[in-house]
């Protein structure tokens, strides 16, 4: 493929792209970057209120030919196409050894009302989480367990922080996410549409086990996970229903925020499909 057709590290595009690894122009401009195979697969299928997610495709010659279906999905998605030397992708890229493909979307968050209003059963609240990797990562594990929703409060990390895109890998253009919304906020409403509210805490009195034995988590439900260092501070575990701890069997001292909210979501996920109540993506 002849070198002209390639897009040139000077042009104004590759500069508005590479502007967007800024949480400033991220919110100036309502767009994030969407790096690798997955992620940019996921984007030209989606869409929101405003049209096609997708609206730019950075790629080199080599992963077109190598990701011929993502490079048709984009151009059907009315994305542009722009065919880039690695130089640019490594401008526009935020991962050390760029896989060939970085996206241009437009933000996609829900308002939190539309996610009150849908009637959720499936919640995952990360209030004051500020580690983007975290963040993305349990935003995959409510994906995976069929969550109908994930709130992001108002004093968490941003949702478009390039890694914690990269640590959704794709989820987040599974289900709805709303962002910015204050803890208290957040605990009343869905309280308000019968959501009963569990603060996941290590110092909960009560734990996983025992809500599951007792047939606490085949109703809709909530959880609210804390920050990485500190879990959740004690005007927050009041907001919740409970407090609730995953057990520790052995002798760890604790579990990480992302394995925490595995397990926890995942509980929720077998009471409910057992009761009847929880989405699945997955045929049985």
């Amino acid at each position: 493929m002849a070198p002209a057709e390639l897009i040139s590290p000077r042009s104004p595009r590759v500069a508005a792209a590479r502007r967007l690894a800024r949480r400033t122009f991220r919110g100036k401009e309502r767009r994030f970057i969407a790096e690798g195979p997955q992620a940019v697969r996921e984007a030209a299928a989606h869409r929101g209120d405003d049209g096609a997610t997708l609206l730019e495709l950075f790629t080199t010659v080599e992963a077109a030919e190598r990701y011929p279906d993502i490079v048709e999905a984009a151009r059907a998605a009315g994305a542009l196409v722009h065919l880039a030397a690695d130089e640019v992708l490594t401008e526009v890229s935020h991962t050390v050894t760029p896989q060939g493909l970085v996206g241009v979307c437009r933000f996609l968050d829900t308002p939190f009302e539309q996610i009150l209003a849908a009637g959720p059963r499936l919640v995952a609240v990360l209030s004051n989480v500020r580690d983007p990797g975290n963040a993305g990562t349990v935003l995959r594990c409510a994906d995976a367990a069929g969550a109908d929703a994930v709130v992001l409060t108002d004093a968490s990390v941003d949702l478009y922080n390039p890694k914690s895109v990269r640590a959704s890998v794709g989820s987040l253009f599974h289900l709805p996410v709303a962002v910015g919304v204050p803890v208290e906020q957040v605990v009343a409403g869905l309280s308000g549409v019968g959501v009963r509210m569990l603060a996941a805490d290590g110092a909960g009195e009560r734990d996983v086990d025992t809500e599951l034995d007792e047939g606490l988590l085949g109703g809709p439900t909530g959880w609210i996970f804390g920050n990485e260092a500190w879990g959740l501070p004690a005007q927050t575990r009041a907001l919740a229903d409970a407090v609730v701890r995953v057990p520790i069997h052995g002798r760890a001292e604790s579990l990480n925020l992302a394995t925490a909210a595995a397990v926890c979501l995942y509980a929720s996920a077998r009471a409910q499909r057992v009761s009847g109540g929880c989405r699945s993506v997955t045929p049985s």
